[in-house]
This record gives C-alpha cells, sequence and structure tokens, in this order.
C-alpha cells in the first residue's frame, strides 16, 4: 500500500508545487512522471533495506536466483524512475517498467496465495494486489509521452 500512498501523494504534492509556480510540473504529465519516479525509487529501496528478505520469498520456487531477480530488478525500478524523467529516454523507461510490473505479477500472486508479509506486515489480498498493479501500470502509461507534452 506503501507505493500507492507514494504515487498519490507524490503526485497531489508535485501538482500543488507546479501551480505555486515551479514551470517543470505545473501540467499533469510531468507531475505524473515524477510521481512515477518517487514509487518507484521507493519500491527500489526495499529492494536492498530489511524488507530484501520478504522480497526473495515472494520470488516463486520456478524462478531461479531469486536473490539476483531481486537485486535486478531493484536497478531496474531506479533506472526506470531516472528514465522516464528524461524526455529522450522516457519512453523505453516506461516500456520497460510496464513490461517489469507485468513480469513481477506472478511474485505478487504467490505472495498473495502463500499469505505472505512485507515488513510484517501481511500482503494484500489478490484482488487488492491485482487493482493496485492495473493503477500502477495505467499510472506508467499515463507518464509516457504518448499522453504528454
Amino acid at each position: 500500500m506503501a507505493p500507492f500512498v507514494a504515487l498519490l501523494s507524490s503526485f497531489l504534492l508535485l501538482l500543488g508545487i507546479g501551480s505555486l509556480g515551479w514551470s517543470y510540473f505545473d501540467d499533469w504529465h510531468t507531475a505524473l512522471q515524477g510521481a512515477v519516479a518517487v514509487m518507484f525509487l521507493l519500491t527500489a529501496s526495499a529492494h536492498w533495506g530489511k524488507r530484501r528478505p520478504d522480497l526473495i520469498r515472494m520470488v516463486p520456487p520456478a524462478f531461479p536466483r531469486p536473490n539476483l531477480i531481486v537485486t535486478i530488478t531493484g536497478y531496474l525500478e531506479i533506472a526506470g524512475a531516472i528514465g522516464i524523467l528524461i524526455p529522450m529516454m522516457s519512453l523505453a523507461a516506461s516500456i520497460g517498467l510496464f513490461l517489469m510490473l507485468i513480469a513481477m505479477f506472478p511474485a505478487n500472486i504467490f505472495a498473495a496465495r502463500n499469505r505472505l508479509s512485507i515488513g510484517g506486515k501481511p500482503v494484500p489480498r489478490l484482488a487488492v494486489r491485482t487493482i493496485l498493479q492495473l493503477v500502477f501500470i495505467g499510472a506508467v502509461v499515463l507518464a509516457s509521452p504518448w499522453f504528454g507534452g
């Protein structure tokens, strides 16, 4: 739920900053790009912190080297967060983030079905995780150059 809160609150904050005169965030699209970046930087931070063992447990057993998968996806989240803010890289970043969200969804299914926890808190049920994943995918798509500028 924290990534959703980060996405929504940073979007509203950046829109507010834009309305106060910071011209970079004076439209919904750049504010959403910034919010997507904040969300992915937040989620990437869990890949090396105290929640790392929880993320490793989320990787379905069919996938080899879950620790490496968690590390690689963390780096990809950082790259996507930075890339979505750079006009020349924004399209590639949004496509990459979109594909990564789809590729990581089996881990969400596995975590929900096995009632795993992250940071000592149970993961949301599958229906909630599916809705959140669709919101994140929608945010990435709307933050892409296809919808802005």
